[in-house]
């Protein structure tokens, strides 16, 4: 595809503001300069051009650069037009076509965690699920990843009566360490369950404000299905919910 002319200068003032972006608190202009590969007096005029239109504002007392409130407006009127769905869909489509698995997207229901796309592999996987499928929270991936990122009384309550219809009176006595891992880790497996002769993997997506939206699920027969920590399988599927939280705005 042939290379589209851009303007030049845009995109060289255009790095000290991704530098802010990035840096998350106000900076020296000697340091965002040299952050953004350029000396002060070649930075200087970008930063008052950009405070003229909001896109940065300067600290006078201190001299420091923060980005400004246009720059605000633009980041809050782009998040109100990413759709999170729509986002981790594609997202599962081209996993699926590079992973050869099984991979769903999962919010939390009603009834708990709750199937809303899936994308089978291209070949034959005799993966239970489909649209509206309710997974267990103790004995599936993604249920553990809702137990661990979503806590409060809802999940209480679900983690409850799922421990009753399984016959016992009270949640696991190891629930909390497996939590626990579940956070180290950031994502979850499970191997033949909740479907025997399945394994699952799971990874959380969180919005701008660090709140829980939903989980990218991988599942496929355990015989070709390597769940392993550092698989790359499991590699592919955390930096994939990672990319989808980045895009709907969660600062990683």
């Amino acid at each position: 595809m042939e290379q589209r002319r851009g303007i030049q200068s845009i995109e060289v003032g255009g790095s000290l503001l991704k530098v802010l972006a990035d840096a998350g608190s106000p900076m020296m202009l000697k340091d965002l300069a040299a952050a953004a590969g350029m000396v002060p007096a070649k930075a200087h005029p970008y930063l008052v051009s950009y405070c003229k239109l909001g896109l940065v504002r300067q600290d006078f007392a201190s001299g420091r650069y923060a980005l400004g409130p246009f720059a605000l407006q633009m980041g809050l009127a782009a998040l109100r037009e990413v759709d999170a769905l729509r986002v981790a869909g594609d997202e599962v489509v081209r996993l699926s076509q590079a992973m050869g698995q099984t991979f769903a997207v999962v919010v939390w229901g009603s009834h708990g965690p709750t199937v809303v796309r899936i994308e089978d592999a291209n070949c034959v996987v005799q993966v239970n699920m489909r649209v509206g499928t309710v997974l267990p929270l103790l004995a599936s991936a993604t249920g553990l990843v809702f137990s661990a990122y979503q806590p409060g009384p809802l999940v209480d309550d679900a983690l409850k009566r799922e421990a009753l219809l399984w016959g016992e009176s009270e949640v696991p006595a190891d629930l909390g360490a497996r939590l626990d891992e579940v956070r180290a880790r950031g994502m979850a497996r499970a191997s033949g369950s909740p479907q025997p002769g399945v394994n699952g993997m799971a990874a959380p997506v969180f919005d701008s404000s660090g709140r829980l939206v939903l989980t990218l699920t991988a599942l496929g027969p355990a015989a070709t299905f390597d769940n392993g920590w550092d698989s790359p399988l499991s590699q592919a599927l955390k930096l994939a919910a990672q990319e989808v939280s980045r895009q709907i705005g969660y600062p990683l």
